[in-house]
């Protein structure tokens, strides 16, 4: 990932989910809040009851990679945390982007010139 790093700290989740804003469809929730950065920083969240490791990582590398994907799209200084629903384990690869670049679109993380 060119413009980004790993969120990783238990407190800038807990930041994001009081203070950030945040979008919601039937397979993602994602919060963003600006950090004061030149990158993002970007967090994954699956819950142990949506299944066993090897399902929870593999739509963990599907969202890693849609994002690395679109990352040039996207506006740089935020924090973000994708919050995968039930829908999202069973759903496919494209239907994962439309939901993820649909739900940047709402909270305008994309650049200008990147929005159809």
């Amino acid at each position: 990932m060119q413009f980004s790093m790993p969120l990783k700290q238990n407190h800038l989740f807990r930041r994001l989910y009081a203070r950030g804003q945040s979008a919601a469809n039937r397979h993602l929730v994602l919060y963003c809040r600006k950090n004061g950065q030149l990158c993002n920083r970007v967090g994954y969240t699956v819950s142990a009851k949506m299944g066993h490791a090897v399902a929870r990582n593999r739509i963990r590398r599907q969202l890693r990679e849609i994002y690395r994907l679109h990352e040039a799209q996207f506006r740089p200084g935020y924090d973000l945390v994708v919050v995968v629903r039930t829908r999202g384990m069973q759903a496919s690869f494209q239907e994962l982007t439309q939901a993820y670049l649909s739900l940047a679109r709402k909270l305008e993380l994309l650049l200008p010139e990147a929005r159809p």
